[in-house]
Formats: structure tokens, sequence, C-alpha cells
């Protein structure tokens, strides 16, 4: 009972802890390309490794912040576009943690080199070694797609969202009294015509 009472705040931090290290490792090194020429070895970020890295991060952290103050259909919708996120990034980080292929480094390669080609590339790249970013990235995944199903199985038992979000109702009793120039100004607001 009292995880449902914090279930909202539980995961907007697994949606901004998903998104906020995932744009952090994006600018880091995970994979160094060892040569086959003697020339120094190359270092890979993630943004490189993986395209869909640093946008796909961006939306988990967006989506994070939208969660906040969501609705309970929005709510439904973020975390559908949460788990196929973590989906996305897990299918594309996992081959990185073993044997990366040729393709995640071709492009930090031909920069570095001036030579482009699969067959050219190949033929300077003497191994592939990933560094831990990849496995801190696949775990920051699971938190993201955990948090997604969290927010599915709880959005609906979620405390209501705080009252400055949600238009007023009330309007003003007629029968009260004579309404002040600020109460007119309410009756507009809430549509209410104050000079019938």
């Amino acid at each position: 009972m009292r995880m449902l009472r914090r279930a909202r705040s539980i995961a907007v931090l697994g949606f901004l802890l998903a998104g906020g290290v995932g744009i952090i490792s994006s600018t880091q090194t995970w994979l160094t390309v060892h040569r086959s020429d003697a020339g120094d070895p190359l270092a890979v970020p993630g943004a490189d490794a993986i395209a869909l890295l640093a946008p796909l991060s961006l939306a988990a952290l967006a989506l994070g912040a939208a969660l906040a103050i969501a609705g309970v259909v929005l709510r439904y919708v973020i975390a559908a576009l949460g788990a196929g996120a973590a989906l996305v990034l897990t299918i594309g980080t996992i081959p990185l943690l073993a044997d990366p292929p040729l393709s995640a480094v071709a492009s930090t390669v031909t920069e570095a080199t001036g030579l482009a080609g699969e067959r050219t590339v190949e033929g300077i790249v003497d191994r592939i070694e990933p560094s831990t970013w990849p496995v801190v990235a696949v775990i920051c995944w699971l938190v993201l797609f955990l948090a997604s199903v969290f927010v599915l199985t709880t959005a609906r038992r979620w405390k209501a969202g705080a009252r400055r979000y949600r238009a007023a109702s009330a309007t003003h009793d007629h029968t009260s009294g004579p309404l002040d120039p600020v109460d007119s100004w309410d009756e507009l607001s809430h549509g209410a015509d104050p000079t019938n």
C-alpha cells in the first residue's frame, strides 16, 4: 500500500534515471577499436555505436517529466512508449556486449583514417573491445522497461494530481450577494456569464 502512495514518484524516477544515464553514456567510450595497422586505438562513443541512443534517452527523460503530471489515459500511452524505447535500446545494445559488429565502429574508423568500405575497414580493425558502458546501459534499459510495466499495472490506482492541475468547476451563487470585479473575472474564467 505504501508503494502505491509513492507509485508516481517511483515511476518518474525510473524514467528519469534511465534517460539521464542514457544521455551521459552517449558521450562515453563504449567500444575501443584496436587497429591492425599499428595506429592508435580508436574510442567509439555510445552515440556513434548506436544511432538511436541519444534521441531515445532524451525521449525517456521527456516521458518521465510528462508522467509527473499526466492523467490516467496519458499514463498508459507514456508507459507503452517507454517500454518500446527500452526494447529498441536493448536490442541495439546487447550485440555490443560480447562480439561488437563492425558496423558499430565503421563510421569512427572511416572518420579517423579517411578509408571507407566494409572490406577496407575490416582490414584496419584488428579487434573491438567493449567497455563497461554497454552493460550499464542494458541495466538502465531494464529499469526503464520495469518502470513502464509498473505504470501499466498501477496507473489507475495513483492518487489524483494536485488541485492546481484541475479546472475549478464551482460557480458563484448569485443569491449570496453582488459580484465584485474579481468574482466577475472568475465567473468568466469558469465559462459563466456574470451579467445574467
